[in-house]
């Protein structure tokens, strides 16, 4: 498996297996198994149902996803944190070519 979309990858199957717990919920409340009233708050308690029964299932089914996500961030983190100080030599080498051409320009002028 390879990392490089294992944020998304884990995301789509929480979603699934979200939804696949929200279908199931709506079944159950359709053949009166889930005593569920009609309306708004009944599809409300029906989407807390399947997000309380979702979370643990999707903790212990999606537990490799989650690591290979968690490698993914973790190693985007480090490249990020790596590239600033190589960005903030540049800076420093830009300001200092920018100021050794500003010195020569007044030396000239002055002289």
């Amino acid at each position: 498996m390879t990392k490089s979309h294992a944020t998304l990858r884990y995301t789509s199957m929480r979603t699934s297996i979200f939804g696949a717990c929200f279908v199931i919920a709506l079944v159950l409340a359709h053949f009166g198994i889930l005593p569920v009233t009609a309306g708004v708050s009944g599809v409300f308690l029906l989407l807390l149902l399947a997000g309380i029964v979702s979370a643990p299932l999707s903790y212990v089914v999606l537990s490799k996803q989650r690591d290979a996500m968690s490698a993914q961030i973790t190693d985007t983190i480090q490249k990020r944190q790596a590239r600033p100080r190589s960005m903030k030599s540049r800076f420093a080498a830009d300001a200092a070519a920018e100021d050794a051409i500003d010195d020569a320009l007044r030396a000239d002028q002055s002289a």
